[in-house]
């Protein structure tokens, strides 16, 4: 594949945006539009309260929670046992082993650079965490992407490929979203956790997934048919 072609240049600029984006957080930087993007979504003057009847609250609580370890991790287990029992197996394990390795990554980015979460609107959710990276931004792009990815290996279809990333980019986007909706991150937060999120799947599939889609059924097959 040429280095110029969009699947090498996206996940590349996208981990330079990562670096980028945590250097300037590293270094004190703020950005006007955080704070801007955060207050837009308040009720002028009523910082405590979300824009939206009551109902868009509770969905936006609900979107979040997919992108919880609870909700990725049930995704994950139910992606790797599927292809496991499918006969992929090296692609579940491969799955498994990606989206546990970025969860510690997101654990020790946030211990590390131990931004503070924004303290300009009333959170409408529990955090424990630092913000920045926003894990739920980060591991919901590694942990969806790479399902879609290795899901795409397994049925050597690019129709299913397509649906299953676009499904997994509606997704990305919506649980991003409902973090800065619920005041939990700054925009940026959630910006450089897709970014990261983007170059790690990109990754993991090109490296994890396409070498171990040898073991396909039909690769399996065709070796002992020989």
């Amino acid at each position: 594949m040429s280095f110029l072609h969009p699947r090498f240049l996206v996940p590349l600029a996208a981990g330079f945006a990562f670096v980028g984006l945590a250097l300037l957080i590293v270094s004190g930087h703020s950005f006007a539009f955080d704070s801007r993007l955060v207050l837009l979504l308040r009720v002028p003057g009523d910082p405590a309260t979300p824009l939206g009847p009551l109902w868009l609250g509770e969905a936006m609580r609900d979107l979040s929670g997919l992108g919880s370890f609870v909700g990725l991790g049930f995704m994950t287990i139910t992606a790797s046992l599927t292809l496991w029992l499918c006969g992929y197996r090296r692609l579940a394990v491969a799955l498994a082993a990606s989206v546990v390795l970025a969860t510690l990554v997101s654990t020790g980015l946030k211990i590390m650079i131990g931004r503070e979460r924004p303290d300009i609107v009333a959170h409408t959710a529990l955090t424990f965490t630092a913000s920045f990276p926003s894990g739920h931004a980060f591991l919901s792009a590694v942990t969806l992407l790479s399902i879609a990815g290795f899901i795409g290996l397994a049925a050597r279809r690019e129709d299913i490929t397509r649906l299953c990333v676009g499904l997994a980019w509606a997704l990305i986007i919506l649980i991003g979203f409902s973090r800065v909706y619920l005041g939990v991150h700054w925009p940026t937060d959630v910006l450089a956790g897709w970014c990261l999120g983007v170059a790690w799947s990109s990754v993991a599939v090109a490296l994890l997934g396409r070498g171990m889609a040898v073991d396909a059924p039909a690769a399996r097959g065709a070796r002992l048919a020989r």
